[in-house]
């Protein structure tokens, strides 16, 4: 009897086992991962999984983080070209797939990818694709491809009546795109039933039905990220809801009984924030033109100081930030010591991003470096240590040296939020600017 040739979507031991240490890592690159209603992802039938793409590779890390089960995803097709990488990428359960701007001809390759995630998908494993089709750091939405509904049109046709397909509508909300040891909020949306979706319009022509269902995913997509849908005017936006965040965050955190700095929290008031800044410009164009206009200066203003938005959350930032400067001075010999004892990491991932023009990738490149060389690097040290010192000195330093690498970037995060807010308290001009932005704001809204 033939033996049956492996499908992508089969378990395998290495793989489970690999996985712990891939999600302790995504776990340790960032300050907090919270997951918001994983319990609206159906089990009675076929999922994909639909997140918005805004940073590299760390989307698909961050949804694969969720549960423990196996994910198949889809990656670009250039990053399969080289023989190695295309094995490991099979054995990460990562499928290539084509895109309209590698061109026509080439997308028509897509048809055996399809053909497997329809497999993957008919086995009940959880299939995730970002239908944009490529990533913007941004909190905005592009366009979604065509792709992710066609598979899950094809697949709730081989699926008929036994048991239905969704598509569950994922966001993504990063503290901040680039900066590694940041927070990200994963909410999940309202899945969409593909069965009953279909069932509804029996009489419409698939690319009407695909066009239907491509409106009504890219809503729920929308509804679970702080969406601006107007580049344009998106850094004066973003920049008011840094600004006034901390005013909404003390209400919301009266109202809803938690605490004005959790995820969920900073999120709820910049979808509102968002929401009266379009409002405003609906029904009064010329105050919102205003309002926007200065927000843009201030933005412009407090780029070129290099300062951060994280020092114009709050009035006083250096004083609200002070148990942190107090324990950034206290560990300070320590992280000093983690500091030089991650050189040899810091100096190829420096080398490493100094190839990448695209700065969504920063935090993917530290998340895989540190994920490949840290384990090398401790073990190199391991051996100095013990070959050099009693191994009671010896353990202890090891030991030490384990959380380095995240003591490391912690230390250099609240060094710069540091320097940022004494920028900020000794920039006049642009502290009156944040001022009077606020009071613009304010009178503009209410």
């Amino acid at each position: 009897m033939a033996k049956r040739k492996r499908k992508i979507q089969d378990t395998d031991s290495l793989y489970n086992i690999l996985r712990y240490y891939v999600d302790f890592m995504l776990y340790r690159s960032f300050k907090e991962i919270k997951y918001i209603g994983l319990e609206k992802i159906p089990t009675d039938g076929a999922v994909i999984l639909a997140p918005n793409h805004a940073n590299a590779l760390m989307d698909a890390l961050v949804v694969l983080g969720r549960k423990k089960e196996p994910t198949v995803f889809v990656a670009r097709a250039d990053l399969f070209k080289i023989p190695i990488l295309a094995k490991i990428f099979h054995f990460l359960k990562i499928m290539p797939i084509m895109r309209i701007r590698d061109g026509v001809s080439e997308v028509k390759k897509n048809d055996d990818t399809i053909q497997k995630s329809i497999d993957v998908l008919l086995d009940k494993v959880p299939f995730c694709i970002l239908p944009e089709g490529t990533h913007r750091a941004k909190h905005s939405l592009l366009p979604l491809g065509k792709g992710i509904f066609r598979i899950a049109i094809q697949t709730q046709e081989l699926l008929g009546e036994k048991a239905p397909l969704y598509i569950v509508p994922l966001g993504l909300e990063y503290g901040n795109f680039f900066r590694f040891r940041s927070t990200v909020l994963v909410q999940v949306g309202e899945p969409i039933n593909v069965k009953e979706f279909l069932a509804s319009r029996t009489d419409e022509p698939t690319p009407v039905v695909i066009n239907e269902m491509k409106e009504v995913l890219s809503q729920r997509m929308k509804e679970n990220i702080v969406y601006i849908p107007d580049d344009e005017h998106y850094d004066a936006t973003y920049e008011l809801c840094a600004i006034m965040n901390n005013q909404y965050a003390k209400e919301y955190a009266r109202k809803n009984g938690v605490k004005k700095r959790e995820l969920t929290t900073r999120y709820a008031c910049n979808k509102e924030i968002v929401a009266q800044i379009q409002k405003l410009r609906q029904e009064n164009p010329e105050r919102a033109e205003e309002l926007l206009t200065y927000a843009k200066k201030v933005h412009d203003a407090r780029s070129k100081a290099g300062i951060s938005l994280s020092s114009l959350v709050v009035k006083r930032p250096f004083y609200t930030n002070l148990l942190k400067n107090l324990i950034f001075l206290v560990t300070l010999p320590y992280t000093l010591a983690a500091g030089i004892v991650t050189l040899p990491l810091t100096g190829v991932v420096g080398f490493l991003l100094s190839k990448f023009k695209d700065r969504a990738f920063y935090n993917s490149v530290r998340y895989v470096a540190t994920l490949l060389l840290w384990p090398i690097i401790l073990i190199i040290y391991a051996i100095l240590a013990f070959c050099l010192l009693p191994w009671e000195w010896a353990l202890a330093a090891w030991i030490l040296t384990i959380p380095a690498s995240i003591a490391a970037q912690d230390a250099y995060r609240l060094l710069r939020i540091m320097i940022s807010d004494i920028k900020y308290i000794n920039n006049r001009s642009l502290i009156k600017m944040v001022r009077k932005v606020r009071e613009l704001y304010n009178k503009s809204i209410n």
